[in-house]
């Protein structure tokens, strides 16, 4: 696999249905994209329909209790419903 990008929604305030969300990370072709962060599940739908297009081979969301599970695949190296064992990078502080 190419790599492994997390993208991060997350929010720390009350956000409305109409805020954008981050811009997308650089996604190469056939990696895995992890999306992760504390959001509202409405969010989330709004990031698989962002992704849709990418050149990303599968879309995993992260659990902190399981790690990187895994929700739509277009290789066979990656099966949906696969958990693995994953954690976003530690934020910046800067």
């Amino acid at each position: 696999m190419p790599g492994i990008v997390f993208y991060s929604i997350g929010v720390d305030h009350p956000i409305r249905p109409d805020e954008p969300l981050p811009p997308l990370p650089e996604i190469p072709r056939g990696a895995l994209v992890v999306i992760e962060g504390r959001a509202p599940i409405w969010r989330y739908g709004r990031a698989f329909h962002l992704l849709h297009g990418s050149a990303a081979a599968a879309l995993a969301v992260y659990d902190p209790r399981l790690g990187a599970v895994v929700v739509a695949s277009h290789t066979p190296e990656l099966r949906e419903g696969e958990v693995l064992d994953l954690s976003p990078p530690p934020q910046s502080t800067e």
